[in-house]
């Protein structure tokens, strides 16, 4: 779990965001960006709604949206709610998804930005996936 010394040296870790709504993948894919900040920012790409554009999910959207944010160093793939879940887990056992591809038991908005913002440091998938996943522990009150 080593970060490069230059982020824009090494290929980073991809974040593919899957909500039942396309309209919901999408802002948490710009909240995460923009809490990001810094020069250099993780490929992200949301994958919501179904194939016809309504709720749902899309294998097609899911497999598109992690080829296009792989880098070579590994996609953390984030899914809101349990359809969503499934469709990822097939795909990865039907092994569709890019290799290095993994699915993060995160909460969704908390765990997008935790990995997008590791992920836009330059650190690996493991420090990734452990950034988002820590995010169940976040306190609000």
């Amino acid at each position: 779990m080593t970060a490069p010394t230059d982020p824009a040296d090494a290929p980073l870790v991809g974040v593919v965001l899957v909500s039942h709504s396309a309209a919901v993948a999408e802002a948490v894919a710009e909240l995460a960006l923009g809490l990001a900040g810094g020069a250099v920012r993780a490929p992200v790409a949301p994958a919501g709604g179904g194939p016809d554009g309504g709720l749902g999910t899309s294998s097609d959207l899911i497999v598109a949206a992690a080829r296009s944010v792989d880098q070579g160093a590994g996609v953390a793939v984030l899914a809101d709610l349990g359809s969503a879940v499934l469709t990822v887990k097939a795909l990865l056992v039907d092994e569709e998804l890019p290799d290095g591809a993994r699915l993060v038991d995160a909460p969704f908005v908390e765990g997008a930005v935790a990995a997008v913002v590791t992920a836009s440091a330059g650190a690996d998938l493991g420090a990734v996936e452990a950034a988002a996943t820590e995010a169940y522990t976040y306190r609000k009150g």
